[in-house]
């Protein structure tokens, strides 16, 4: 209650929407023919050898601040695989998020076990399967498993 009112997902979109055309956010290069995959999060596409783009409607978010404080995290903990904020794209009346991340072509599986070392030696706490949680910066990392990290 002390945070005060939280708004809506549709009017926080509109919002978002209204900052985007006010700063010309918009990307209209998007080579959608280079597609790589999706899950329901995101969609992947190939730019080039070095480089994927994302797009996600941060539907896994309870708000669009989230999804950015998310990226911001991502780029804290993990700099090599670091986001681009490229701008936003709209398909079919959803809006999307476009980042730019580096392309890792893994070299061979990842050793579950080798993540969880990683993530313990960093004061993350395995809270269950591949989902982890540091207590002191109250921060959760969730699916860290195997076709989610890659070992190059």
């Amino acid at each position: 209650m002390a945070e005060g009112k939280k708004p809506d997902r549709k009017e926080e979109t509109e919002k978002l929407i209204e900052f985007i055309l006010s700063k010309k956010l918009w990307v209209d290069d998007i080579q959608y023919d280079k597609f790589v995959s999706q899950g329901v999060e995101q969609r992947v596409y190939f730019k080039n050898k070095k480089q994927v783009i994302k797009l996600n409607d941060a539907i896994y978010y309870s708000n669009w601040l989230d999804y950015f404080n998310n990226l911001l995290l991502n780029n804290y903990f993990f700099p090599e695989t670091a986001y681009e904020r490229l701008g936003f794209t709209k398909q079919d009346e959803n809006l999307y998020a476009v980042v730019r991340q580096p392309f890792v072509q893994a070299t061979h599986p990842t050793d579950l076990e080798n993540v969880k070392k990683f993530m313990l030696s960093n004061g993350f706490e395995n809270t269950r399967n591949h989902d982890y949680y540091h207590p002191q910066l109250g921060i959760i990392l969730e699916d860290l498993h195997d076709e989610n990290v890659l070992t190059k």
